[in-house]
C-alpha cells in the first residue's frame, strides 16, 4: 500500500574499498549524508539484522561518495563482504520538507497517464543526472519515468497516485542524458561464467550431454 513506511530506508551502496583497516567507499542514495553517516550511528546491510556501527565517516575528497569504516569490520578482508551491498537505516521519525517525500512514501504508487491509461505501479527509484527516476512496472512492461516537470504532471502520495504525460515521455529513449549513470541495482557485478572443464583424453571424442538451458539466476 502506498504511503506505508518500511522498517528501514536505503541510504547507500558499497562500491569499493581502501587500505587495510576496512574503509569502504559508499555511493550516496540519500541527500543528507551528514545526518545519516555520523560517527556512532548504526547502519544495516540489506536484509540483515546485525547493525554496523560507524567508526569513521568523511566525504571522498577527489570524487563522489563517502568513506566509512565500521567498528565490526576490522580489516580489508572483512570489508570484502560488504562490496556491492546496500546500506540501510531505521526509518526516521522526522518531518520532511514540504514538497519532498521519503522513498518509501513513493513505492507502490499507482501510475496513470494524463489520458487515464493504467501504467502500473512504482517499484523502484534511482537518482540520475540530478533527477530521480521512477521505475514503473505494469501493462507496458517496465518504464523509466524521470521525475521532472512536464513528464510527471502530478505527484500525489496522499492520493496514492502519480500522473505521467506520455506525449512528453519518449518511451524509446534513455531516461537521462548521462551515459555513465545507470541504476545502482543494474551495476552489481554479474556472476562470472564457470570455465569449461577440459575433457579427459578418454572422453575427448564423446559429445557432451545436453544440459538445461534458461536465464541465469
Amino acid at each position: 500500500m502506498a504511503g506505508t513506511g518500511p522498517a528501514r530506508l536505503t541510504v547507500g551502496l558499497v562500491r569499493g574499498l581502501r587500505g587495510l583497516r576496512g574503509h569502504v567507499r559508499v555511493e550516496l542514495l540519500t541527500d543528507r549524508p551528514e545526518d545519516r553517516f555520523t560517527v556512532g550511528a548504526s547502519l544495516y546491510l540489506e536484509g540483515e539484522a546485525r547493525p554496523l556501527t560507524i567508526a569513521e565517516a568523511s566525504p571522498v575528497a577527489d570524487g563522489p561518495g563517502w568513506w566509512l569504516r565500521f567498528e565490526e569490520v576490522p580489516d580489508r578482508s572483512s570489508a570484502e563482504a560488504l562490496r556491492d551491498r546496500y546500506l540501510e537505516i531505521d526509518a526516521p521519525d522526522e518531518p520532511r520538507e514540504p514538497g519532498r517525500w521519503f522513498i518509501h512514501e513513493l513505492m507502490g504508487l499507482a501510475v496513470r497517464s494524463t489520458t487515464g491509461e493504467d501504467l502500473g505501479t512504482v517499484v523502484d527509484l534511482y537518482p540520475a543526472g540530478g533527477a530521480d527516476v521512477f521505475v514503473v512496472r505494469g501493462p507496458r512492461g517496465e518504464l523509466d519515468v524521470p521525475g521532472v516537470a512536464g513528464i510527471v504532471t502530478d505527484l500525489a502520495p496522499d492520493r496514492g497516485e502519480l500522473i505521467v504525460d506520455l506525449d512528453v515521455l519518449d518511451l524509446d529513449a534513455r531516461p537521462v542524458e548521462d551515459e555513465s549513470y545507470v541504476r545502482p541495482r543494474d551495476r552489481r557485478p554479474k556472476p562470472k561464467p564457470k570455465a569449461p572443464k577440459t575433457p579427459k583424453a578418454a572422453n575427448a571424442a564423446k559429445a557432451p550431454k545436453p544440459g538445461p538451458s534458461g536465464p541465469g539466476t
